[in-house]
């Protein structure tokens, strides 16, 4: 699958239709850019906010990011996604996340808030599976059974991939990104990516970024913990891995 969508992407056709749709954007907004991918109904000022649907009164660009991801190598500083991941496939992640890798200068960061595997294992093996947000809808209120549940997560609301921290670090790993840090809901050491979640049930928060031309190095994974934003300090090494060229 990433030949051919990078192919696509190279292809005549792709820069014709980027030309056409991006580029009048693009000209409203500085670089480097901040990306808010996925966006919704939910709208960042300052920020060019892209996505599929063509009715959202609010967005700047509307781009199937399957595809690519229609802004030229190191041209942006930010990256912010919430409930956009676990709508690719696997190929489709992957893919998307080495667009992110290309796209973000040296020392950009990638902020991806997406639903916990973890946490609803965590809260299966608790026997406390009703204790989800979402569960407390009436809309769901006819699930009977966790197996019941567990299907309509990886099924329903296009979602084709989940993950855990385990399988997020790996792709990130993949895509090229040599810093991961696991973040709290709304917190970053980062003003600009501070307080974006709007879904309570983001409940894992990445922030990865790249450092380029180091050659091979080890991967630090770091898990921040502390309820205020003055308690970055508290940063724990979780473990590294070897990152290639």
């Amino acid at each position: 699958m990433k030949g051919p969508l990078r192919r696509f992407r190279r292809s005549k056709f792709f820069f014709r239709v980027k030309k056409r749709i991006v580029e009048p954007v693009k000209r409203r907004f500085d670089s480097p850019y901040k990306l808010h991918l996925g966006c919704g109904k939910i709208k960042l000022d300052g920020w060019v906010n892209v996505d599929l649907d063509s009715e959202l009164a609010d967005v700047d660009i509307v781009w199937d990011l399957s595809m690519g991801i229609p802004v030229d190598d190191a041209t942006c500083s930010f990256i912010f996604c919430e409930h956009l991941i676990e709508h690719f496939t696997s190929e489709q992640g992957a893919f998307f996340l080495s667009e992110c890798n290309r796209v973000l200068s040296a020392e950009g960061v990638l902020r991806i808030a997406t639903p916990s595997l973890d946490h609803i294992i965590d809260e299966i093996c608790r026997g406390n599976w009703r204790a989800q947000d979402w569960l407390s809808q009436p809309e769901y209120h006819f699930i009977q059974t966790r197996a019941e549940m567990l299907n309509i997560v990886f099924r329903w609301w296009g979602h084709q991939w989940l993950y855990d921290r385990e399988e997020l670090h790996r792709r990130l790993r993949e895509a090229g990104f040599t810093t991961i840090e696991d973040v709290e809901w709304g917190m970053s050491n980062h003003d600009q990516l501070r307080n974006l979640e709007s879904r309570s049930d983001s409940l894992l928060i990445c922030e990865a970024r790249k450092i380029k031309g180091m050659g091979r190095q080890k991967v630090t994974l770091r898990v921040m913990s502390g309820r205020n934003c003055e308690d970055f300090e508290n940063i724990h090494e979780v473990g590294e891995a070897v990152c290639p060229e």
